[in-house]
C-alpha cells in the first residue's frame, strides 16, 4: 500500500471510529433481528403461497376493515407503487376488492374478501405459535418494552 493510500485509510478508520461498532449499529441490529422474525413467518407463507407484503395487507385488512390506498400502504409498511401493483395482484386472485371512489376516480377503497380471510384463518394457529414463542424467548415484558420502543422509533 502506498503511504497516501494508508493516511487516506486511517483518515477514513479516525472517522468511522466515531460509528459504533456493526454489532452494536440500531439499523444492522434491526435488520438482523428482522430476518430472524420474519423466518419462521416467510415459512409459513412459502406453504400459503402468498407474500411477506401480501400477508401485511390481509392482515390490516382483517383487522382495520375496509381502508383507503394510502391508509392501507401506512399501515402495511409499503411504498404506494408496491401497494397498487400488490393489490392489483391480489385483486385478480380473489383475496380483496377496491371500490373507487366517486367524489375522486383517484381514491380506492381496498376490502379483503372471503379468499383472504380464508388464508389468515388457514394460518392463525401457526402465527400464533410464532408470536408465542417469541414472546416465551422474550418473556412478555421484554416483548412489551420492545414494541413500544420500536413504536417510539417509528413516530421519530
Amino acid at each position: 500500500m502506498s503511504s497516501q493510500s494508508t493516511k487516506k485509510h486511517e483518515a477514513i478508520n479516525a472517522r468511522t471510529a466515531l460509528l459504533p461498532s456493526t454489532d452494536r449499529s440500531l439499523p444492522i441490529a434491526l435488520t438482523r433481528a428482522r430476518e430472524k422474525v420474519m423466518l419462521p413467518i416467510r415459512q409459513m407463507l412459502i406453504a400459503s403461497g402468498i407474500t411477506e407484503q401480501q400477508w401485511r395487507i390481509l392482515r390490516v385488512l382483517q383487522e382495520q376493515g375496509p381502508l383507503d390506498s394510502t391508509t392501507l400502504a401506512e399501515q402495511a409498511c409499503l411504498l404506494m407503487p408496491s401497494l397498487t401493483r400488490i393489490v392489483q395482484s391480489m385483486e385478480e386472485k380473489g383475496f380483496v376488492s377496491r371500490v373507487v371512489s366517486q367524489e375522486d376516480r383517484r381514491r380506492q377503497t381496498v376490502s379483503i374478501e372471503a379468499k383472504g380471510r380464508t388464508i389468515i384463518q388457514n394460518n392463525l394457529d401457526e402465527a400464533a405459535i410464532i408470536a408465542k414463542r417469541f414472546e416465551d424467548v422474550l418473556g412478555k415484558q421484554k416483548l412489551k418494552t420492545l414494541l413500544e420502543t420500536l413504536k417510539q422509533l417509528d413516530e421519530l
